[in-house]
């Protein structure tokens, strides 16, 4: 579990609101009109703050973007999925093929 508190320097995460819930583009999905499209941006945090309080970060490429924080040291939780069942023995497959023992 990360830290609840920023120290200048610190990776961190900030949030802000891009657009109100009210001033989305019409035709959207009602679910997604109904909150604000926010931004979540990382970078070094230039003071200290507690998680959710407003701190002023720098990107890695040196913009200054003002948020809330919401978390220090963050992670990147994505992945490519699970293994897709087809695709696990490719590789295998095709070098196989490459060193002519396709043949079957």
């Amino acid at each position: 579990m990360g830290r609840n508190r920023s120290r200048k320097g610190d990776w961190v995460q900030v949030e802000r609101i891009i657009l109100e819930a009210g001033s989305r583009a019409p035709g959207i999905p009602g679910d997604t009109a109904d909150l604000p499209m926010l931004a979540r941006v990382k970078g070094f945090a230039l003071d200290s703050a507690s998680v959710g309080e407003e701190l002023e970060i720098e990107t890695a490429i040196g913009r200054r973007i003002r948020g809330r924080l919401v978390e220090v040291d963050p992670t990147y939780g994505h992945d490519f999925g699970g293994p897709i069942p087809e695709l696990t023995r490719a590789g295998l497959e095709a070098r196989a093929s490459l060193e002519g023992r396709g043949k079957r």
